[in-house]
């Protein structure tokens, strides 16, 4: 029976440790799916159209990876994709905690669904969209943290703003 995961987050902007996780992700399950959340409240810098096209760029070469939106719960999205697993990326020790948390309230709602830990390459360890977004507002270089079209798109999107 294949196995289908997803993969879910705001991904705003994506990063090259998201798509690390995509990659070995890709080569774990049969089917994995990126899920970016709409959560407007969360104040993005790109409106999910444009995150999902920038996943779909990223992640155009691996046959067994989709990206989709979704809304309300995650687990209510997996279970419409036919996911059995949730992978999620685990940094550091307070990645862990929240992670944890997040696993146990997802398995009292779906226990079907497993949660798999990844880490990501050690190079991006320390990397958040945050914290891109932060370095880069201050004018520092963010290059080989994020995707070459993602990073153009950030460079446009700052660009934009400060006119």
């Amino acid at each position: 029976m294949p196995v289908r995961a997803l993969y879910p987050g705001t991904f705003d902007p994506p990063t090259n440790g998201h798509v690390d996780l995509v990659q070995r992700g890709s080569r774990i399950f049969d089917h994995l799916t990126v899920a970016v959340l709409n959560n407007p409240g969360k104040n993005p810098l790109f409106s999910v159209a444009e995150r999902v096209e920038m996943l779909q760029e990223c992640t155009r070469t691996l046959t067994n990876v989709s990206v989709a939106m979704f809304d309300g719960l995650m687990v209510e999205f997996a279970r419409k994709q036919g996911a059995t697993a949730v992978l999620r990326g685990i940094r550091a020790i307070s990645d862990y905690e929240y992670e944890f948390q997040m696993a146990l309230m997802n398995r009292r709602l779906a226990p079907e669904i497993e949660t798999v830990f990844l880490q990501p390459a050690g190079r991006y360890s320390f990397v958040s969209s945050r914290m891109i977004k932060e370095v880069f507002s201050f004018g520092g270089d963010v290059t080989g943290l994020l995707p070459p079209n993602v990073l153009k798109r950030l460079r446009g999107r700052m660009k934009a703003e400060k006119q």
